[in-house]
């Protein structure tokens, strides 16, 4: 490994690197300058010159590198990666031994240790996400840990350090066999299809596990489902595995379609038996309203940002509309799923977000439980932006 920068770090940002946050923003350095290329080893000394951390420089969204040890001694070697990703995986012993579920993350950034860094475990299959050019670096170190911590089928990549943060299109395998075509994975005995080498999405978002039990064994029976957003139908399974009466899967792209069939073929669920719309999710809500239509449960888990020929939605600034629309055709003691995984903003913001949407709605409601990320999405308390999923149930009482 090559020789550290130095970094000064100026005295408003000193507090915050030593309480342990862990990602190295440009406006918190003096001298940038010295910076070359990414993959460097950092060291951050305040302006007196002592040592606050050591790092990797690798420019993603908001900062520019990640913290990786606070121990002056300690070396960022093939040792370093061993450590920090078999710890992770042991932590996960609890998930490897679950026959009902064999997809989940087995390290999870900063929350792990190395920001800008997650693994994703598909029965057998790894599956490397790599967030900068930096970090990506590593990329050999990050390999032979996963090969040391014992057996595997396969191992794949998806370099996410495109131009503005983006997917880069490329056979993502690296080694082992290659995963079948689709991969079929479990979760919590469903089963879902996962493709590890097409395109930047793999067809299911682990983070919501626990969300989609939830709706499976509490909130679904005997109701019409409204899964807005939906991808590839997995809450409209979901909800059809714990009984629902019927479910309405809408997403504005082609594929959703036939993803959705799918999912639903796999779990033994009657797709001609539900509705499967390629719309406009917008739109959608003016058609239920002129045709009247209601539901009991209403699932609303939008992308952060999308651009439709239409609209543009933002979840910072447009999400009470959102909601607003979705209570107008929710069934008064009906439920609204609202979901959001923006990091922008804090649950107490989006609470707020939802009691401005049921008072325009002219609606009372309540709050029945909330969800954060799942135990494998380890977080840590000092970088509050990686605790990024918030979902809300939500009862409408009027």
């Amino acid at each position: 490994m090559n020789m550290a920068v130095k970094l000064k770090v100026k005295s408003a940002f000193v507090k915050s690197m030593k309480s342990g946050f862990p990602l190295i923003k440009k406006e918190a350095i003096l001298n940038m300058n010295d910076l070359e290329k990414e993959g460097s080893l950092i060291e951050l000394i305040d302006d007196k010159g002592m040592f606050l951390g050591k790092g990797y420089y690798g420019k993603q969204n908001k900062g520019i590198g990640w913290v990786l040890t606070q121990q002056e001694k300690e070396v960022i070697n093939q040792a370093y990666f061993d450590k920090k990703i078999k710890k992770a995986i042991d932590d996960r012993k609890g998930f490897f031994r679950d026959k009902e579920t064999t997809a989940f993350r087995v390290f999870n950034g900063e929350g792990d240790g190395i920001g800008g860094l997650t693994i994703d475990y598909f029965d057998g299959y790894f599956l490397i996400n790599w967030y900068s050019e930096g970090v990506y670096h590593f990329k050999d170190e990050v390999i032979q840990a996963i090969k040391n911590t014992g057996s595997f089928k396969g191992i794949y990549e998806k370099k996410r350090f495109a131009e503005n943060g983006t997917y880069i299109e490329d056979d993502g395998f690296i080694e082992g066999e290659r995963a079948p075509y689709p991969l079929i994975i479990k979760e919590n005995g469903m089963n879902f299809a996962v493709y590890l080498n097409e395109g930047a999405m793999v067809g299911i978002f682990l983070d919501q596990r626990d969300v989609r039990q939830a709706i499976r064994d509490k909130y679904a029976s005997g109701k019409n489902v409204l899964n807005t957003f939906s991808y590839t139908g997995a809450f409209s399974v979901a909800a059809a595995a714990g009984g629902a009466f019927k479910t309405t899967s809408v997403d504005v792209a082609n594929r959703s379609e036939s993803k959705t069939i799918e999912q639903f073929s796999l779990n033994g669920i009657d797709f001609e038996a539900q509705d499967i719309i390629v719309e406009d999710v917008f739109n959608y809500f003016k058609y239920a309203v002129r045709k009247k239509l209601v539901f009991d449960l209403v699932i609303l888990d939008p992308p952060s940002y999308a651009r439709s020929k239409k609209h543009t939605f933002s979840a910072a600034k447009d999400y009470p509309s959102l909601l607003e629309k979705a209570v107008a055709i929710t069934e008064k003691n009906g439920v609204i799923v609202a979901s959001t995984n923006c990091s922008t903003f804090g649950m107490d913001k989006f609470k707020g977000f939802i009691d401005k949407a049921f008072r325009e709605a002219g609606s009372k409601y309540k709050i029945l439980e909330e969800f954060r990320l799942p135990s494998d999405f380890k977080t840590i308390g000092t970088f509050k932006e990686g605790n990024y999923l918030k979902v809300v149930f939500i009862k409408k009482l009027t």
